[in-house]
């Protein structure tokens, strides 16, 4: 349960009732009313605006609206105070029996603790890594890979009905290039002297794998003729290739996607075509000049009469071109044509998890969302800023294997996919992240990814403990939920399990942000709470979890373990981590 929502709701069951009995006028728009954490604990549990937001349409001053709202809920059996403080906001303290059973639910749910109905089954597609199909992926691609695929994880989580898609970009220039640089390790591969790689080319050693599979599938059949013979036959071929690399670098760092859309497919399909016909009908698209942009000019301005999007009627700075000097599609048709596809799919809540490059083109394709959907549609854009790889404070140098890059395999083999995930989410994803070889492999609190693991384990070593100690001790959760919990007085263990108790709405607030580095922030608190509670019973052997000669209090002690666990556990398999139950 969401302690908060559902306080929010008896608040507004209160003001019902005070509106039904004449004390508050009708139609009363409730919608801003709020019930969240106060912003210092020691205020209480719980702290409402409801008076605040509600006065002035109430015509009453916000102090007295609250008094006639306190007088109502200090009637509320879990609530032991309920105070006014400031100008009119209304702070509750809740019964020390209502968050014990919080502990009881956490316990009977186990990991399915924070599982949410508030996505009611909405569809919504997340996009994401979408690397093109050109080489290994590297370890700025790490990052949105993680991001996209924890997102989809807790909007599930939250109870929406998600799908995880990859675009390939398939049919750009870039694919070209591609295509006569696997032809030139494929010449290699039939014992031909290349040379150095000419410019513009890839010149990754991968490459050579994908030469001589060409060789050894036809042969010497494209060593003569011209380009336009070869071109898209070992084309095709090497994006194939490319692309069941990438898929193997996604499943060594745990992430699988549902469906796979192909740029080229769509264009082939005259899916650009269509969209533009569409557009067109609703007199969205023009041929016109665009002015000269001031400063930075952006790639997509020409100085001449172009086929233009008309953006800033859906919010752009700018209209937008769809065609090139060369008569071709733009990036940005071809992605109206897919987004366009995501839409007639059914998708109205679309998510694009996006690199450090593509920050321009949000607005455009929000408006281009806006305009194909007629409105009906949302579009997301999260971008993921870059990664800084190092190893004790340096640079790490690029992989001779990729030729240009560290790739995103060298680094899941280093450390463990694991560690790359939870490292991935301990900043916002619009903040630069430093990711250290050395640091991310530390057993120290500094180490966000072993701080939490640790707790974790810690927990269940105590639990490996009990069972040695209390041989007949019941401690499997159903049992310790229906124990005496009432005998948790402590104030450290209380707080904890309102900090437990918080992971619900941690869960759905992260979900409706769409910002999943919340969890990590959550958990790594959560774990420290722990930490310090297990270090106080060092010092004071009162405090331990375990009492000899104290059954009860001992059972108490161990459903708070047990619940501390199952709630990392709930985190980490959010985030695709396992909740190892001892550290090696």
């Amino acid at each position: 349960m969401n302690v908060f929502k559902y306080f929010r709701a008896e608040i507004i069951r209160e003001l019902d009732d005070l509106v039904a009995t004449g004390r508050l006028p009708a139609g009363l728009d409730f919608a801003r009313v709020a019930a969240e954490p106060p912003r210092e604990a020691g205020h209480g549990d719980i702290s409402t605006n409801a008076a605040m937001v509600l006065a002035k349409p109430a015509q009453l001053k916000p102090r007295d609206l609250a008094a006639l709202l306190v007088e109502h809920l200090r009637a509320h059996s879990a609530v032991v105070s309920a105070d006014i403080a400031g100008p009119g906001f209304i702070n509750l303290r809740l019964a020390d029996s209502f968050w014990r059973q919080q502990l009881a639910d956490a316990l009977v749910a186990g990991q399915a603790y924070g599982d949410s109905d508030m996505g009611r089954g909405e569809r919504v597609n997340v996009e994401y890594v979408s690397a093109n199909p050109t080489g290994p992926m590297h370890v700025g691609h790490a990052r949105g890979a993680v991001f996209g695929d924890v997102l989809a994880a807790l909007l599930t989580k939250a109870g929406y009905d998600v799908t995880r898609e990859y675009y390939i970009n398939d049919a750009g220039a870039q694919v070209d290039v591609l295509a006569r640089s696997a032809h030139l390790r494929y010449r290699e591969a039939l014992g031909e002297k290349i040379g150095s790689i000419p410019d513009g080319y890839y010149p990754g050693d991968y490459l050579c794998d994908v030469g001589v599979a060409l060789a050894d599938r036809d042969g010497k059949r494209w060593l003569v003729g011209e380009e336009n013979a070869w071109l898209a036959p070992v084309r095709d071929f090497s994006v194939e290739a490319m692309m069941d690399l990438i898929r193997r670098d996604l499943d060594a760092l745990g992430i699988e996607h549902a469906v796979f859309s192909s740029e080229r497919a769509l264009v082939e399909a005259r899916r650009v075509e269509d969209v533009l016909a569409f557009l067109e009908s609703r007199g969205l698209v023009y041929v016109g000049t665009l002015d000269p942009p001031k400063g930075k000019t952006p790639e997509d301005w020409e100085p001449r009469p172009q086929t233009l999007f008309r953006a800033t009627q859906f919010g752009d700075d700018v209209d937008r071109p769809l065609k090139k000097s060369d008569g071709s599609w733009t990036y940005f048709a071809a992605d109206i044509a897919y987004h366009f596809d995501k839409f007639q799919r059914g998708f109205l809540n679309m998510i694009d998890v996006l690199g450090a490059d593509h920050f321009g083109y949000i607005k455009r394709m929000q408006a281009a969302v806006k305009a194909i959907s007629d409105g009906k549609a949302a579009l997301d854009v999260k971008i993921c800023q870059l990664v800084n790889l190092l190893d004790q404070g340096e640079p790490v140098k690029m992989s001779k294997r990729a030729g240009t890059f560290v790739t995103l395999r060298d680094v899941v083999d280093r450390v463990g996919k694991d560690v790359v995930r939870f490292i991935m989410l301990t900043r916002r994803n619009d903040q630069p992240l430093d990711f250290d070889f050395a640091k991310v492999q530390e057993k120290t609190r500094d180490n966000p990814v072993f701080y939490v693991q640790y707790a974790h384990a810690r927990a269940h070593s105590v639990l490996r403990n009990a069972r040695e100690t209390l041989p007949g001790l019941d401690l499997s959760p159903a049992a310790l939920a229906q124990g005496a919990l009432d005998r948790l007085t402590d104030l450290a263990e209380l707080a904890l399990i309102k900090s437990m108790a918080a992971w619900p709405r941690v869960v759905e607030s992260a979900a409706e942000s769409h910002e999943p580095h919340r969890l990590a922030f959550y958990l790594y608190d959560l774990a420290a709470e722990f930490h310090a509670l297990w270090n106080r019973g060092n010092e004071d052997a009162t405090l331990r979890f375990l009492i000899p000669g104290d059954a009860n209090l001992s059972a108490a002690r161990l459903a708070l373990v047990s619940g501390v666990a199952s709630v990392i556990a709930s985190g980490l398999n959010v985030f695709g981590v396992e909740p190892v139950e001892e550290m090696r």
